[in-house]
């Protein structure tokens, strides 16, 4: 007999197995061990951090896509109206969006928080617009919104839309106060 205490093939695989198991446990147990799992586990946190504002992201992109399908609607729906439609800035709907919310229309005398709504329906949504009427688009407008017949003359819309644009609030309280 040999003084070898590992003489056989099978022997050695059985050695072998031995020294494997006892590494794979070693680095399950050791500080290094427990480096590479925390490092796993933050970096499988910062992959569902980076997914997470992935799907936020795209959220915003189809509710900013729905806003601009709107939007277009709203331009088509503009451009078919007649020649005579009151609203000369057919583009002001976009541009509302675009440069910052509209002009608060209320502050000229003879037009309250619903007839404002229903200019900004029209597409009327700055003093420029009112200020750009044309006499023809008058009539059509007064019709729209239910008014009588010469109330945007009557009330001087167009004169105060100007002075309100310009910043000139105090001419304009001056001038159109007793309308209130």
């Amino acid at each position: 007999m040999s003084d070898l205490p590992y003489t056989t093939p099978l022997q050695f695989i059985g050695l072998a197995l031995a020294l494997v198991a006892g590494w794979l446990l070693g680095m399950a147990t050791s500080a290094g061990g427990r480096r590479w799992r925390e490092r796993y586990e933050a970096e499988r946190d910062a992959h569902a951090a980076a997914r997470n504002e992935l799907t936020a992201a795209n959220a915003q992109i189809r509710e900013l896509e729905t806003a601009n399908a709107q939007l277009e609607r709203r331009q088509t729906e503009m451009r078919a109206l007649p020649a005579s439609d009151p609203a000369p800035r057919r583009d002001s709907a976009i541009r509302s969006w675009f440069y910052g919310g509209t002009d608060v229309l209320a502050r000229i005398h003879g037009i309250d928080e619903h007839r404002e709504r229903q200019l900004n329906e029209l597409g009327i949504q700055h003093f420029r617009d009112i200020e750009d009427l044309r006499p023809e688009d008058e009539l059509a407008l007064e019709e729209r919104l239910g008014l009588p017949r010469g109330t945007i003359v009557g009330e001087h819309w167009r004169e105060q839309a100007a002075l309100l644009r310009a910043g000139r609030t105090d001419e304009h309280l001056r001038r159109f106060d007793h309308l209130a």
